[in-house]
């Protein structure tokens, strides 16, 4: 293939997007003739049929397919590149959408875009806090948030933060008269503070020591489906919870809480922030990468 193809793949890539000459030609700015006659040039000169055209469609062929499916990426990647070459901080601007759950928002995410936009003033975020699992493309959000344990193989992750751990805390006055549990089985004996997931599944609380991991299905009169409420009621007496370190570390230092079997809650991968791997990234989220790997 010779350089002089390279705008007639851009052409190709076009109207196997829009499956019609026409509207190929109308997005590209160019005359329909001109569109055809690229496609017969470049197709000559490959020696292969691209696409399948009938009088009222246009597919391509498998060959077409094969190509497209190498030429898209590189497409994207020298538009990214064009787009970050003639972007400067004034031009970063426009509207970020991120999915994440809610906890991640209060404490991480939150903070981070508030800073973000005031260094970038053009640019406005969307956040919808949502503890379940989202298909961030299909719903049209730039990216999201989850724990590393939780991403798809082909996303791209960014740390936020180091590694988390989870704590098992009880109030001082449910614990009084009680026993203090120091195994995973001693933890039947308590009135657990039990989460429900939006899949309506409950969490396994999940303990791990000297290499032995255990997923404990506890038991508790009490079924919450948010973090914040299950600290409320630990706060109050209810029961024992399992909470991230984060969120729990002001009760403890106050002593309204008390941490319980610390040597079975092992750190474990952390937040990350995550986009597709091979869908365009846009100069307000590139800037919001970068702006992750120096503040975050």
């Amino acid at each position: 293939m010779k350089r002089t193809d390279l705008p007639s793949l851009v052409i190709l890539s076009a109207i196997a997007e829009q499956r019609s000459f026409r509207a190929a030609a109308r997005k590209l700015g160019m005359s329909v003739s001109a569109v055809s006659q690229a496609i017969t040039g470049l197709e000559e000169s490959l020696g292969v049929r691209l696409l399948a055209r009938t009088t009222r469609s246009v597919a391509p062929t498998a060959a077409g397919e094969r190509l497209l499916g190498q030429l898209q990426p590189a497409l994207a990647s020298i538009e990214e590149a064009l787009e970050q070459a003639s972007a400067s901080q004034a031009d970063i601007a426009g509207r970020l959408r991120f999915s994440a759950p809610r906890t991640a928002v209060q404490h991480v995410l939150l903070p981070l875009a508030l800073r973000f936009m005031r260094r970038y003033p053009a640019v406005s975020v969307e956040i919808l806090a949502q503890d379940a699992f989202t298909d961030i493309v299909a719903s049209g959000f730039d990216a999201g948030i989850r724990f590393g344990e939780s991403l798809q193989q082909d996303m791209i992750a960014v740390p936020l933060g180091g590694p988390l751990r989870f704590a098992i805390v009880g109030a001082p006055g449910y614990l009084d008269g009680r026993r203090r549990p120091e195994l995973p089985a001693d933890l039947h004996d308590h009135d657990c503070i039990q989460r429900r997931f939006t899949d309506g599944s409950l969490y396994r609380w999940e303990l791990e020591r000297d290499g032995k991991a255990i997923e404990l299905a506890v038991t508790g009169s009490l079924i919450v489906n948010d973090d914040a409420l299950m600290l409320d009621a630990a706060l109050a007496g209810q029961g024992l919870a399992v909470l991230i370190e984060g969120l729990v570390a002001e009760a403890l230092a106050q002593g309204r809480l008390v941490r319980l079997m610390e040597d079975w809650c092992p750190a474990f991968p952390g937040l990350f922030l995550y986009y597709p791997s091979r869908r365009l990234m846009r100069p307000a989220l590139r800037a919001f990468v970068d702006f992750l790997k120096t503040e975050a």
